[in-house]
């Protein structure tokens, strides 16, 4: 860095000041690193991210994902432990009341049926795993007449590629590929091609709809200001993947070839005291037998160098530094534990499913909010899913519940939680929340098991932690049928 500075007074005083240059090792150019940086450039985020750098990118990765099982592991993997079951809504309404409560549990129901109706976990597993493999995923909101329930909404997914506006040469401030900006850089439409660009019966122009953004929900990893298409989350993984594949396939070549009794035919003589043989000539070997070799010659067997010693390691580093990519740990990306203690493993693991959570509260904003609130609007035109007396749905609060990762020792993880539950460290909320269930749910479970009203319970449960008598007080019931026995 480099700065230009005059000499200024101070109290009648002149104070002179020097040039002061900066220099990073990093921004110098030398024969050792010029190589390595040759690719470098100063493009914007959407011009590193054209149209055809990301067709390329989404090609390789679904070729790799598709015959790499470690590729397509990581892949299933991510998408599961995010999404899993799917998500569960519980309402929050701030109006007293058991009615309020029971049909609060009636609209959640609703919603869930509705939900599994359209396959909303499986669709949302699909999304999340073409952003790591396309870097983008999109659904569009959309009426399904045949769908069996009376909210006709559905979610219909569409590739990256469908997301596109063809023919056009130039794109303007407010567009990107597919997409139409407002002033303030807000989605206000989308050109969603009407076929697959790949499919085999597309044939001559391609056609396209415009979809208003408010029925299209858009899923991608923005690494970058101004950056509006995604590119696959495995991209700095593909030539590592490319290489494990190749290593692999190369040493079980060398072993297998080493295996299968494999040899060459040669000579030590000098001159001509050995027999002529065609040389480069393959001789077919039977199980069983003897050879005879011609005069002076010898036979020797390939050696079975492959795999080497670490061979094992190297797949292991490669694994290593491929599922950082995804902030996954190598054990959950081999689907091993091997040579890990309980220590580092929870430590990988918590660090993990710390991005898991990020991902979800992502995929909460960007689709289930939306879809929600969609939901809501197609509920109220039908009768009797949303009970009368709930107020409008802008007072409606809710919280998206997931399934928690299981704890490798649950015992442990009990007592952790009873001794931070007695000391008033954890609520009884934000515990089961962390197993993805309602609290108040479960304690409604919980009283129906014991044959006894919800309010005894929780006056059992605060009896125990405070250290008062634990014994209930009989019911009207009881005591009457007491007094007339």
């Amino acid at each position: 860095m480099f700065g230009w500075f005059k000499k200024l007074a101070s109290r009648g005083k002149a104070v002179v000041t020097r040039a002061v240059t900066g220099r990073y090792d990093a921004a110098q150019t030398t024969e050792d690193n010029r190589r390595h940086w040759a690719n470098a450039d100063a493009l914007s985020a959407a011009a590193a991210n054209s149209p055809a750098v990301r067709r390329k990118l989404r090609d390789r990765s679904r070729y790799e994902v598709g015959n790499n099982c470690y590729a397509d592991g990581i892949v299933t993997t991510l998408s599961n432990d995010v999404i899993g079951t799917g998500p569960r809504l519980q309402l929050l309404i701030d109006q007293p009341g058991d009615d309020i409560k029971r049909s609060a549990n009636r609209v959640e129901r609703q919603f869930l049926l509705w939900s599994k109706k359209i396959g909303l976990a499986a669709k949302l597993r699909t999304m999340r795993r073409a952003m790591a493999t396309d870097g983008e995923a999109f659904a569009i909101l959309t009426a399904n007449p045949k769908l069996d329930h009376p909210i006709k909404l559905d979610l219909r997914l569409v590739e990256a590629e469908q997301v596109t506006t063809p023919g056009m040469l130039g794109l303007g401030a407010d567009e990107a590929d597919g997409i139409r900006f407002d002033r303030w850089g807000n989605p206000t439409e989308y050109h969603v091609l009407k076929n697959h660009p790949g499919g085999q019966s597309v044939m001559g122009p391609l056609e396209y709809e415009i979809i208003p953004a408010a029925n299209v929900i858009h899923l991608f990893r923005a690494d970058r200001p101004g950056q509006v298409r995604g590119v696959p989350e495995i991209t700095p993984a593909l030539p590592l993947f490319a290489l494990i594949r190749g290593y692999t396939l190369s040493v079980v070549k060398a072993a297998r070839t080493a295996a299968m009794m494999a040899g060459i035919l040669y000579t030590d003589a000098a001159g001509g005291d050995a027999d002529e043989v065609e040389q480069f000539l393959a001789i077919d070997m039977e199980d069983n037998a003897l050879l005879t070799m011609p005069n002076q010659w010898k036979m020797q067997q390939m050696k079975a160098e492959q795999p080497v010693t670490g061979f094992g390691e190297f797949i292991k580093t490669c694994l290593m530094e491929i599922a950082r990519c995804v902030c996954m740990p190598r054990s959950i990306a081999m689907g091993s534990s091997e040579g890990l203690n309980y220590s580092s493993g929870r430590l990988d693991h918590q660090t993990y499913f710390r991005a898991v959570g990020i991902s979800q509260s992502e995929v909460e904003i960007t689709a289930c909010d939306r879809i929600l609130s969609a939901w809501l609007n197609e509920a109220a035109m039908v009768t009797g899913v949303i009970p009368a007396g709930l107020g409008l749905f802008g007072d409606w609060d809710h919280l998206w519940f997931w399934d928690a990762p299981e704890h490798v020792d649950p015992e442990k993880e009990a007592n952790a939680a009873l001794s931070l539950l007695e000391g008033g460290l954890l609520t009884e909320a934000e515990y089961n929340a962390r197993g993805g269930k309602d609290w108040e749910q479960v304690q409604s479970q919980r009283a129906k098991e014991l044959g006894i009203t919800v309010e005894e319970y929780q006056t059992i449960k605060r009896n125990k932690l405070l250290g008062l008598p634990v014994q209930r007080q009989p019911s009207q019931q009881e005591t009457d049928n007491a007094q007339a026995a």
